[in-house]
């Protein structure tokens, strides 16, 4: 069961990211910021996902929106799928599933057959007060971060 819900303060969260970093959520306060869950680096749907947020960043950027890529991978494949890909974000590692509980996206899966326990490929929209506007899940790679910047143009203009 989720901890989180919309229109209410993300408790404050650490974790290891890319570039040797230790990111806390209060470190963007004053910015929105789009945490994305995949299941794993270098494979089809979270590359594509990922290369959609990297073609669409300077249009984040101009919305003051920092995007964070979180999955169970350690930094260290985070770090060779970042620069294969050329991703201008970090991403968030998350072998404890600390996170991956906090937002309540390990959810069993059928792969091949068998039950595994997997990230439901997720995103969350979080406004420059640490609260939670917007939630997707069950995301479907194809347009997703445009509906994510189409909900971010929204809430600017409000």
């Amino acid at each position: 069961m989720s901890q989180i819900n919309v229109g209410t303060v993300i408790p404050d969260f650490e974790a290891m990211s890319t570039g040797d970093k230790t990111i806390k959520l209060t470190d963007f306060r004053g910015r929105f910021v789009v945490i994305y869950f995949y299941p794993k680096d270098n494979t089809p749907g979270c590359t594509q996902e990922g290369q959609s947020f990297r073609d669409n960043i300077e249009k984040f950027n101009l919305l003051n929106t920092v995007i964070l890529g979180v999955s169970r991978d350690s930094v260290g494949v985070h770090e060779g799928f970042k620069c294969k890909q050329e991703f201008p974000f970090d991403l968030l590692s998350d072998k404890d599933e600390k996170l991956c509980e906090l937002f309540d996206v390990i959810k069993m899966k059928n792969m091949y057959g068998k039950q595994v326990r997997g990230i439901e490929r997720s995103t969350f929209l979080i406004d420059p007060q640490g609260i939670l506007i917007g939630e997707w899940r069950k995301v479907k790679v194809k347009n997703h971060s445009e509906d994510i910047l189409e909900a971010l143009t929204e809430v600017s203009k409000a």
